[in-house]
């Protein structure tokens, strides 16, 4: 009999996005599924639509709001797969994704490796999604994916993977105290807890590109930023666990380099403790720098005041770009209607 494989979603007023992830979910050409969607407290109509696909493959439940760490928790804790399949709510996956990586398991790979595959971001449009190679999209020990993720500001999202499920169990629950970049810290453990990971470029994930209305947007949020620390520390922690090589040491350095923007002026607090970790690194950090256009508003006005200006123009751009790309997305079912009239 062929392995079970769980697919867990958590969601959290996703009504806009659910059942097109429910349905990539069922589409899947892997035949042994379940899916497992846990509402986090949703105050829209996201449990409404999902138990709209509620069947004897799909289960739907309901929890108070908790974050999306304890909501992927309480689904893990009634899967049965010998494969876990991590799913966002707002994201989708190729059909033949969870397929392409079991006929990699099948072979006799170790089921202490990691599978990794191809992703891409799209707003609306799957067709548009744009599949840019990263570091990461190799065949990898854990050590060294984890420093190429910090020498090059990469990253994998979460429904890339494919875990086994005693790979799962070695790496432990998700991190409850985490509201933002709980996916990054939990799968630095999985990682840690892995002998490896296995690129699968064929098994492709398409990433909802929501701007700042995602749960992964910081926006200012004192609970988000102290998230992120909290998850920068563990991040550190555990290579340094791993190795304390020249090359780690600086690898560190500029991971935590790059989140100095997020901190900055805002948080000196947090500011401070990040020079604090760099000195028992070994090295210092910068202050962060916007690019010219910003310059003088900095000269004039201030750092807060520029930044500001840098964080909203860039918003601006987005709303333009998501409104084009919605507007063809409608369009473009328009003419299909009408061709399928």
């Amino acid at each position: 009999m062929e392995p079970l494989v769980s697919i867990l979603i958590p969601a959290y007023n996703s009504e806009a996005w659910i059942a097109d992830t429910l349905e990539s979910a069922l589409a899947q050409t892997w035949p042994r599924k379940e899916i497992i969607v846990v509402d986090d407290g949703s105050t829209d109509r996201t449990l409404t639509v999902a138990r709209e696909f509620a069947s004897k493959d799909v289960s739907v439940l309901t929890q108070p709001n908790r974050g999306a760490a304890a909501a992927r928790n309480k689904a893990y804790s009634i899967s049965q797969g010998q494969y876990v399949q991590w799913l966002d709510a707002d994201d989708l996956l190729a059909s033949d994704k969870i397929s392409r990586q079991m006929e990699v398991c099948r072979s006799g790979l170790d089921p202490q490796v990691l599978l990794s595959g191809a992703w891409g971001n799209f707003v609306y449009r799957t067709r548009k999604a744009r599949f840019v190679p990263s570091p990461l999209w190799e065949n990898l020990t854990p050590l060294e994916w984890l420093l190429r993720k910090m020498e090059h500001n990469a990253h994998m999202q979460p429904a890339t993977w494919l875990v086994s499920r005693e790979l799962t169990e070695a790496a432990g629950p998700w991190d409850t105290r985490l509201s933002l970049d709980d996916d990054g810290e939990y799968f630095c453990r999985v990682l840690m807890a892995s002998r490896g990971i296995r690129f699968v470029a064929e098994a492709r994930t398409f990433y909802r590109v929501t701007g700042s209305g995602s749960l992964s947007y910081a926006g200012g949020s004192s609970k988000k930023l102290d998230s992120l620390l909290l998850s920068i520390r563990l991040h550190i922690d555990d290579v340094i666990k791993l190795d304390r090589s020249d090359r780690a040491r600086s690898a560190c350095l500029t991971y935590l380099q790059k989140y100095m923007f997020d901190f900055h002026p805002e948080r000196p607090d947090i500011v401070q403790q990040l020079q604090e970790i760099a000195r028992s690194l070994g090295g210092s950090l910068e202050m962060p720098k916007l690019s010219w256009k910003y310059a003088w508003i900095h000269r004039v006005f201030g750092w807060s005041a520029a930044r500001r200006t840098h964080i909203r123009y860039n918003q601006i751009k987005w709303s333009l770009a998501k409104w084009w790309d919605k507007t063809c997305f409608e369009a473009e079912a328009r003419r299909h209607a009408k061709a399928g009239a």
